[in-house]
């Protein structure tokens, strides 16, 4: 075990791993790490007798005012999760960060299933405690339920063919009745953000300011890891898209579509686009992302409509250093959030 160094010698070999790795994820990756600009980044390398990289765990760290520095990982480890040498590897070096840095706790989200028992045990048995039992869609920072599509030696043909019919009549639908979709360039940001605005007042969520989704563009289009896709009904943008494409994976991160043309579909015919690409890619999952679990609703409908499968994860695995510190923190998390949503609705 040891912790990454950041020369470009030791991160382009850590970029190489974890691209090349059957459990890519974006998130883990350095450049996604550097949007995140108010956490500092560490990386813990398991490696074998030769010096190659089998396991990896990106961490990021932040002070949380009153209660000291808070350490995360999304969608970590990336390793076969069934080895418990190099789990138990990582996590010796994640003490050893946390030590450095006076951590109260560790908390990772990974993109396991709640059934995979096996990793649960080996999880418990390094140091891991397991936090499985959210029933509220805010109560963790990573989705917990996804719908991911897997389009691993599959044809568009056959992609489409597994679809609802529904679906396919809405893909049908909106390119009869003109919907146009475009690459967009950076400035084109601007019109996805308004868009973005007005799906957060409908749908009530909070949505990230402009200069966010710029600084993902810059960051991580030039690598060609992102891009934008948006639609337009007589030249007018009435929705738009930003996928992420990393390692065997091409993911659904944000989407936005105007209160006005809902009835053209839109949202389909960019989905199946984005669908085609990552099947020209040779992408192994088509990854739509979040919804809330609950069985039948809009979000539900629209996802499972492509044919994906729903997918529970673990949830929060940590180890609590503090353990009364990081209970009391979890406790002001959850006033935050209550009080956080109450005055959005005062607000309307």
């Amino acid at each position: 075990m040891r912790i990454l160094q950041h020369t470009k010698e030791d991160e382009a070999k850590y970029l190489e791993f974890i691209q090349k790795h059957d459990r890519s994820n974006f998130q883990q990756s350095l450049e996604w790490g550097n949007i995140k600009t108010s956490w500092i980044k560490e990386v813990v390398v398991s490696e074998d007798n030769n010096g190659n990289i089998v396991g990896s765990l990106c961490i990021w760290i932040r002070k949380i005012p009153i209660f000291g520095n808070i350490m995360y990982s999304a969608r970590g480890p990336i390793c076969d999760i069934h080895s418990k040498e190099v789990l138990k590897d990582l996590v010796e070096g994640a003490n050893e960060l946390a030590k450095k840095y006076h951590a109260f706790v560790l908390r990772v989200e990974p993109d396991i299933k709640k059934t995979d028992k096996q990793f649960r045990n080996i999880a418990t048995d390094v140091g891991f405690q397991i936090k499985d039992d959210s029933k509220n869609f805010l109560d963790e920072i990573q989705p917990r339920f996804v719908f991911q599509l897997n389009i691993k030696g599959k044809t568009a043909d056959q992609v489409l063919a597994a679809c609802h019919s529904k679906t396919r009549y809405n893909i049908r639908l909106a390119t009869k009745k003109g919907v146009v979709i475009k690459e967009g360039k950076r400035e084109d940001l601007k019109d996805f953000h308004k868009i973005m605005i007005e799906t957060g007042k409908r749908d009530d969520f909070i949505i990230r300011s402009l200069e966010y989704f710029e600084k993902m563009w810059d960051e991580l289009v030039p690598k060609g890891y992102m891009k934008l896709l948006m639609a337009y009904h007589e030249d007018k943008p009435i929705a738009g898209i930003i996928p992420i494409m990393f390692g065997n994976k091409v993911w659904y991160l944000y989407g936005a579509s105007s209160n006005s043309h809902r009835n053209l579909m839109p949202n389909y015919l960019l989905q199946w686009t984005m669908i085609q690409e990552a099947i020209e890619r040779k992408a192994a999952v088509y990854d739509f992302r979040g919804v809330s679990g609950v069985v039948g609703d809009g979000l539900y409908r629209f996802k499972s409509g492509f044919g994906a499968e729903f997918i529970e994860f673990i949830g929060e695995i940590y180890i609590p250093y503090h353990p009364t510190k990081y209970k009391l923190y979890k406790f002001a998390e959850k006033c935050f959030r209550k009080f956080r949503k109450l005055k959005k609705k005062l607000l309307k």
